[in-house]
Formats: structure tokens, sequence, C-alpha cells
């Protein structure tokens, strides 16, 4: 996750709290998207940004969790084609790890 959104994200939960936000990702790649849910979950694991040391607790879902979430037009027509050629078991297991 870049500094810029590590920045925006600490902003938004010191201006909400933590208990209604959530973070909503769509990383192509597992590895990529459990990183970014760590760093929203427990702080930034390479302690080079804004949420270094920063334990937020927010919980952090792959956008393909969601889809029962999304009208099934705008699922289908942004989201579905990743669905085919993305591994979606694996990036959802590996972001569910930072929320358990």
């Amino acid at each position: 996750m870049d500094l810029e959104n590590q920045a925006r994200i600490k902003d938004l939960n010191d201006k909400y709290g933590n208990e209604d936000l959530i973070v909503v990702l769509g990383g192509g790649e597992a590895e990529a998207s459990g990183l970014a849910a760590e760093t929203v979950s427990t702080g930034d694991p390479t302690y080079a940004g804004p949420l270094a040391g920063v334990s937020l607790g927010l919980k952090a879902y792959h956008i393909f969790e969601l889809k029962e979430e999304i009208p099934a037009d705008v699922y289908e027509e942004q989201i579905s084609m990743m669905e085919m050629v993305l591994d979606v078991d694996e990036i959802v297991n590996e972001v569910k790890t930072y929320r358990n």
C-alpha cells in the first residue's frame, strides 16, 4: 500500500474511528492484498509509511468477498472478468487471515 493511501486511511480513521470503517481491497495478488490488510490492521510491516508502528485495527475485505453487497450488473461489468483470471480463494484467504 503506497504512502499516500496509508495517510488517507489514517486520516479517515482519526476522523471516524475504526468501529464503522472498513477497507475494501482490489489487488490481483494474494500477497499484495494480504500486505495491505496487515497494514490497515496491525501497521505497516515495512515501517516505511504513516502507518509504521500504528495499529488501526481496521478490518479489510477483498472486493470478491463483497459480491453479494454489490448490484449484480455492476459486479458483472466491473469485477466478474477478474474472477475468471485470478485465484480468488487464495486472495480471499490471505486477506481473511488479518481479520481473525
